[in-house]
């Protein structure tokens, strides 16, 4: 005679590869990632996958307010470094960073006491830009770290990291505008980073 299940096991995960950052750069030069899209976050392969037309319309819009500030010293998705203690599993490539220094004295990754200003843009993601790589970039002690949540329409400041957390989160909305730490005078208007 059929019984009724009431007991649900417990969710164990299946065991996962961790990456180290030798063995993704090697993979990319053995050229097993090539037309990937990839990060390396807490030693796991993160695909970036094809950007929304709202991500991609805000980076657009956000790239060019920042590079009328900061220039040349803004980079677009490019790798950096981040704590020691997290630099062999982890090597991030946050949507816009703006260095302390102009981008062509860098022949590797910057480091954090290179960075003033990482930006990650959130559709699809703020669960993850938000938790995971919120303290990936504490524990680096990035002092600036600002999340736009493309679907709540606002701009999430992250300050003052200690103890691998942000002390400081701070929302700011469609109709508020924010200045960068390393540019107190600019302020950006959160409007101005979405259109329509």
């Amino acid at each position: 005679m059929p019984v009724v299940v009431t007991d649900v096991p417990v969710q164990v995960d299946p065991p996962r590869r961790r990456w180290t950052r030798a063995e993704y750069e090697a993979l990319s030069s053995l050229g097993a990632l090539e037309g990937q899209k990839m990060e390396l976050v807490e030693g796991e392969l993160i695909n970036k996958m094809g950007k929304k037309r709202p991500h991609s319309n805000s980076l657009e819009l956000l790239q060019r307010m920042l590079l009328g500030v900061f220039g040349r010293r803004l980079n677009r998705e490019t790798p950096i470094d981040v704590a020691p203690d997290d630099n062999p599993t982890n090597e991030p490539e946050p949507d816009l960073i703006v260095l302390k220094r102009d981008l062509s004295e860098f022949q590797e990754n910057p480091r954090p006491g290179d960075v003033d200003l990482v930006v990650e843009i959130a559709d699809t993601t703020l669960g993850f830009d938000r938790g995971i790589k919120a303290r990936l970039y504490a524990r680096a002690g990035i002092a600036d770290y600002w999340v736009l949540d493309v679907n709540g329409r606002r701009m999430i400041v992250h300050r003052d990291p200690r103890d691998g957390q942000y002390q400081s989160v701070i929302a700011y909305g469609i109709d508020e505008s924010v200045s960068p730490l390393a540019a107190p005078g600019a302020a950006f208007r959160v409007r101005d980073a979405f259109t329509g």
